[in-house]
């Protein structure tokens, strides 16, 4: 197998892995994407198949001038902006779906906000 169809499929393997888990858990899940520009965050209900409350650095407005939307900076602010929302939405708690990513940089300082802005993994 190639390198690049072998490195999709352990990938693709990982995030099952992660969802199946977090899915296990019963709670609402809160789901990330990471591109190389931007970081997108959203709150999921499986059961009913919605995204209730989302954040990302896409947002218009979501980033200030000449700012960049791939930093770990970028990343702590989409986490305080969903923890708002989710306060807003009367969602607490959650289970974090960190997809086929490490829990490391961006991903873990969004998860870092969103603990500190009062949701609970």
């Amino acid at each position: 197998m190639k390198l690049q169809k072998r490195l999709h499929a352990q990938q693709t393997r990982r995030s099952y892995r992660v969802r199946n888990t977090v899915r296990a858990s019963g709670r609402l899940r809160l789901t990330v994407f990471r591109s190389n520009q931007h970081i997108y965050a959203q709150i999921v209900d499986d059961e009913a198949g919605k995204t209730l409350v989302s954040a990302s650095t896409a947002e218009k407005g979501g980033l200030g001038e000449g700012a960049h939307g791939n930093t770990v900076a970028a990343a702590t602010e989409v986490g305080k902006r969903l923890a708002d929302r989710a306060r807003l939405a009367g969602i607490s708690e959650v289970a974090f779906d960190r997809g086929s990513y490490r829990y490391h940089g961006r991903v873990a300082a969004l998860a870092d906000a969103a603990r500190d802005g009062g949701l609970e993994f």
